[in-house]
């Protein structure tokens, strides 16, 4: 990444640019992206392609879209390089509804080491901590969106826990970007994909979230709870860029398989 492109990341997110590579700029830059750019899998349904690689950065800064962890993380990890942070690509499986966890390599994470130290940061969970957690902690953290806690799984790797509750296992390990290609093409391809089962946008606030599934649009703010059924594709559209920040030109397809997104945390 070139500093033109740097730059207009950090006005994507509304971040400031860190005087230096340390704790304070990573949790600002964290929490910026985790308010700004929304965990969508609009991409699923518009027939787009999905890139990890550097071209994702068209997508997130220049149509200010979101995505899932396939993109938003690989995303973030190219900026923060760029601003002189030390940043690995950890997989992972996510929890699933039954009390199991899915495949290996479903989720993306990154592992950032700041002198020393390794710290966890995901901007693409839809449930992911606001700021950085301690790898190497196994005490309860607080972040402002609950209680985080990390433990050591059976067999290796560490499991994320969310307010007592699992949400990811990863696995210590750092790998490549390639080597989720196959998992890509099963999230895109296959009948089981909780991707394909719903189409959503969600984007987290300063005391809640703000989610579009369909054509229902729902709000958080603390305890309130709220939502409304939009009229017509127009209103879905409109709800898009006033809530989103983005346009689209038509809406994405309905999805293949009516169901719930099991395995992807949107709330």
């Amino acid at each position: 990444m070139d500093d033109t492109l740097v730059d207009d990341y950090l006005r994507r997110i509304g971040a400031r640019r860190p005087e230096r590579a340390d704790l304070d700029g990573l949790r600002h830059l964290q929490e910026r992206h985790v308010l700004s750019v929304p965990f969508e899998n609009l991409g699923y349904h518009l027939d787009e392609q999905i890139h990890m690689d550097e071209r994702v950065l068209d997508k997130i800064v220049r149509q200010h879209r979101g995505g899932g962890c396939y993109e938003v993380n690989p995303a973030f990890s190219f900026l923060l390089e760029a601003l002189g942070y030390r940043v690995e690509i950890l997989p992972g499986r996510v929890f699933r509804p039954g009390g199991v966890y899915g495949p290996a390599l479903c989720h993306l994470a990154l592992k950032v080491e700041l002198d020393g130290v390794d710290w966890l940061v995901d901007v693409g969970f839809g449930r992911n901590s606001r700021h950085p957690l301690l790898l190497d902690s196994r005490e309860v953290q607080q972040d402002p969106d609950g209680a985080y806690q990390l433990h050591d799984a059976p067999g290796g790797g560490v499991d994320i826990h969310l307010n007592g509750k699992p949400l990811y296992r990863l696995d210590d390990r750092p790998t490549r970007l390639d080597d989720f290609a196959p998992t890509l093409w099963w999230w895109r391809t296959s009948p089981e994909s909780p991707f394909l089962q719903d189409v959503f946008c969600s984007l987290r606030t300063e005391d809640g979230r703000i989610t579009l599934k369909g054509n229902q649009l729902s709000f958080a703010a603390g305890r309130e709870r709220s939502s409304e059924e939009l009229a017509d594709d127009a209103a879905v559209l409109a709800a898009y860029k006033t809530h989103f920040g983005f346009s689209l030109d038509r809406l994405p397809s309905p999805p293949q398989t009516a169901g719930a997104t099991a395995g992807v945390q949107t709330g």
